[in-house]
């Protein structure tokens, strides 16, 4: 079993000993803005949610927990929880990872002495995308939480660790872990040791007492209670590390783009800890226990889908996701027109979290079409942008991507992502990449499958798309593109908040 705790909905996914999926359940949840730029989940309900669409998936197919090998989690990454340890309360809403709230903080603790360790020690820049702000945001502005921390009363964790938490038994207890790979998203991890960095949690002002146990991903954590009683907790990995692993992207070399409501492509690097100078991110992609970590490049997209979801709910031009690829069909090209769609800055490789969207290209001769085609076109010029900095910083060259998550149903959009980055685009029979990650994790940390060999054979083609499009259209769009860019980062210049120091401590 997977549970997929994703920033929209939570799924409980049953999968075969081939790979398939068997059944599957899905609640969304609510999404909280109590202010502009503000993005909460109430965890309470996400964990409602869990117990629900695992019994509910148990029933589909008439199965008890003693049907079930182990389960593994995988789950949104940077979104930041705080609970009571004797009650299972959280203390406030869990802080997303999309929320900006801490923009200015950080710009503040960029001047600092010491910020220009935090990318070497942990190889991610000071952004607010990252968990650890949005803990210290947490700490200091509810009322009396810093005292409760310090004196042991309160938790706190991405999602995986308050889903663990609960389902090893909570309040009577439940085990405080996280894996190596989420571990890897706070800005709290040195990410050579795979520790806690106490220089890391001085600067950002986080007790250690209050962060959990960091374990490897593929490892048993402890045993279920409730309708998974007996079960062994057996996987945990942020969502798009399961992706990675879903897709088998087990060698160096290997990677993989999931389009949802963002986009995250992973480049697997092995072994081998490659740290960025282009933008990207060093992260942890897995670790079985005993052995060696293996790392990935990670190139974050933070808006992708969401920029359709936008197109259809907040222009009203389409009534349903799937119409955007009719609409841009019934053009030829995009008409001159560029959408950079950073509603929430802009992440890889720029990171500019002041940053805000720019149409670029206006003139009488755009339709709706056109603006369509923009739309789609924002997420392979994204991903052209991320690959190039890839290749910048990594002697690894991109043979292939595999592709996942629900934009890969758009043709168009696949084909124009193989045109731009001139590599085939491959997506898998699976496309629940991310859940099947999970689950594949927790098989083969109890045996269930015997080793990454036998996974890779359960990965079978669907559709592949190969590069079309001539290079010398191809560059000169992307130029057109990378002025859109300029754009959108000079407005922010001249009237937005440019107080961000530019990204040298890389």
């Amino acid at each position: 079993m997977a549970i997929d705790q994703g920033t929209t909905s939570t799924r409980s996914i049953l999968f075969d000993h081939g790979g398939q999926l068997v059944a599957v359940a899905q609640l969304e949840h609510h999404q909280y803005y109590p202010k502009p730029g503000w993005l909460e989940h109430d965890a309470a309900e996400i964990w409602r949610n869990v117990e629900k669409v695992v019994k509910r998936v148990l029933s589909d197919v008439g199965a008890t927990a003693s049907d079930i090998a182990a389960v593994g989690i995988a789950n949104q990454r940077e979104t930041i929880v705080v609970w009571e340890r004797a009650t299972g309360k959280p203390v406030r809403r869990a802080i997303v990872w999309q929320d900006t709230r801490t923009d200015a903080m950080v710009d503040e603790m960029a001047r600092a002495p010491g910020a220009r360790k935090i990318p070497l020690f942990s190889g991610l820049p000071l952004s607010s995308y990252f968990s650890a702000p949005k803990l210290r945001w947490m700490l200091n502005e509810t009322p009396g939480l810093r005292d409760r921390a310090e004196r042991g009363e309160v938790l706190a964790g991405t999602m995986e660790s308050w889903l663990i938490w609960n389902l090893t038994g909570g309040p009577d207890g439940g085990v405080h872990v996280t894996d190596v790979t989420n571990a890897s998203r706070t800005l709290l991890m040195n990410i050579r040791a795979l520790e806690w960095d106490p220089e890391l949690l001085e600067f950002f002002g986080i007790p250690a007492a209050i962060l959990p146990d960091i374990r490897g991903s593929l490892e048993t954590y402890g045993t279920g209670h409730g309708p998974l009683a007996g079960v062994p907790i057996a996987a945990a990995l942020g969502d798009q590390q399961a992706a990675l692993f879903g897709q088998t992207c087990f060698s160096a070399g290997e990677a993989k783009c999931t389009y949802g409501t963002g986009s995250f492509l992973l480049l697997n690097t092995g072994t081998e800890l490659v740290a960025s100078t282009h933008g990207l991110l060093t992260t942890v992609a897995y670790q079985v226990a005993g052995e060696p970590a293996h790392y990935a490049l990670e190139g974050s997209i933070a808006i992708a889908g969401s920029l359709v979801q936008w197109f259809r709910d907040g222009l009203g031009l389409i009534s349903s996701a799937a119409e955007i690829e009719t609409l841009a069909r019934t053009v030829d090209d995009n008409g001159g027109c560029y959408i950079v769609p950073a509603f929430y800055g802009l992440f890889a490789p720029h990171w500019r979290p002041e940053a805000r969207g720019v149409i670029a290209g206006l003139t009488s001769y755009i339709t709706k079409g056109h603006l369509a085609r923009a739309v789609l076109e924002s997420t392979g010029w994204q991903t052209r942008e991320v690959l190039d900095a890839m290749n910048a910083d990594s002697s690894l060259r991109l043979r292939a991507l595999k592709v996942d998550g629900g934009m890969t149903s758009d043709n168009l959009l696949m084909q124009f992502v193989a045109d731009v980055l001139d590599v085939p685009v491959v997506r898998p029979m699976v496309a629940e990449t991310v859940s099947l990650g999970a689950g594949y994790a927790a098989g083969l940390a109890v045996g269930y499958w015997s080793d990454l060999e036998g996974l890779r054979r359960n990965w079978h083609l669907a559709a592949e798309w190969v590069p079309q499009m001539e290079g010398t259209r191809r560059e000169s769009e992307y130029r057109n593109w990378t002025y859109a860019v300029e754009l959108t980062l000079d407005w922010t210049n001249k009237v937005g908040d440019a107080r961000r120091p530019p990204l040298t401590a890389f």
